[in-house]
């Protein structure tokens, strides 16, 4: 599984301003829900609910929100990089700038192991990282992933 299986160029947002975590996760579930079509409080309800069971923070300044949504038809994933870090309890307790949503049917099972295991992957490479802060160009952040993660295949 690669990260473009289920990340569009439309899903990607190369300049997100919010000031807060409970901002961008009311952001996030906006966008998501105007490209996938679920509801936007359902979303911004999963992802906090997941973010209530302990923080998706997970280190060098990355977040994966990540829950599986009722209605959803495949993987969906939405990158966002923020103009301005923001905390995000973060187990290094380092602001957060790279954020990846990831969303699943409730009965994907297996597949959506696979896609946060690939976006994980993704975003623990440092050299990755680096680029993705370097750039202000929703284009070239998709290609960045699509071709950065493309020999990570879980």
């Amino acid at each position: 599984m690669d990260l473009q299986d289920f990340l569009a160029p439309a899903a990607v947002v190369a300049d997100l301003r919010v000031t807060s975590k409970k901002a961008l996760l009311q952001q996030l579930a906006q966008r998501a829900a105007a490209l996938t079509g679920v509801d936007e409080r359902r979303i911004h309800e999963t992802i906090a609910e997941r973010e209530r069971l302990g923080s998706t923070g997970f280190g060098g300044g990355v977040a994966i929100p990540h829950g599986k949504i009722e209605g959803l038809d495949t993987v969906f994933g939405l990158f966002a990089r923020l103009g301005t870090p923001v905390d995000f309890d973060a187990l290094d307790r380092q602001p957060v700038d790279l954020v990846f949503l990831l969303l699943a049917p409730q009965g994907a099972g297996a597949d959506h192991l696979k896609a946060l295991a690939c976006v994980s992957r993704t975003f623990r490479d440092r050299a990755i990282t680096a680029k993705l802060r370097g750039s202000t160009s929703a284009d070239a952040l998709y290609a960045m992933l699509a071709n950065g993660a493309h020999s990570r295949a879980a």
